[in-house]
């Protein structure tokens, strides 16, 4: 629980987090941040406009997470090495944070709050594609591939969507060589 005297923005981020974390994006209200911190629910306003605010504000720090974990994964490295660290961190995060991405928006570059956070972590994807030489519209369609491509497992993983006993670990190694795969025929 917060101490009411260092309620700050990041303060109620944070609480949101927490409760993200436990209950998923739904369980986010206003509310129970309020009750997380210590406060009546109208004392959150001096810090968040609303919940939609919030929302948006929990929406950038998972952006940012994301960024730090990938640009991690791949630092140093180019090419294949770059792409499969990439894909295995995006994996990786998916399955450790479940909820958190659940919060991820969809499309934040449409969003004055979240618009900052997302052009940092398409960045990093980008960066990471740089050494197939794809620039322009093709940066952009290799990158919703990979986007796709990991989202789509990671999230069916995560939900516990795959009940076949084939190994996960094999399938997604064949999704990310057909990815590689489609960057040399792109180059």
């Amino acid at each position: 629980m917060v101490v009411k005297g260092s309620l700050t923005p990041a303060a109620v981020v944070e609480v949101a987090l927490g409760i993200v974390d436990e209950h998923g994006p739904d369980g986010l209200t206003l509310a129970a941040v309020a009750q997380g911190c210590g406060v009546a629910t109208p004392s959150l306003y001096k810090h968040v406009a609303n919940l939609g605010e919030l929302k948006a504000l929990v929406g950038v720090r998972v952006l940012e997470d994301m960024t730090e974990q990938f640009t991690a994964a791949v630092l140093g490295m180019g090419g294949d090495e770059a792409v499969v660290a990439l894909m295995h961190a995006y994996r990786a995060y998916v399955a450790a944070q479940p909820k958190r991405y659940a919060a991820m928006p969809m499309d934040p570059l449409h969003d004055p709050v979240q618009e900052a956070a997302g052009k940092k972590l398409v960045g990093v994807m980008y960066a990471t594609l740089r050494g197939y030489g794809l620039e322009g519209p093709a940066a952009v369609h290799a990158t919703r591939r990979l986007r796709v491509l990991v989202h789509g497992f990671a999230s069916i993983e995560s939900a516990g969507g795959f009940g076949l006993p084939e190994d996960l670990d094999e399938t997604y190694d064949q999704i990310v060589r057909m990815y590689l795969a489609s960057l040399r025929n792109e180059s």
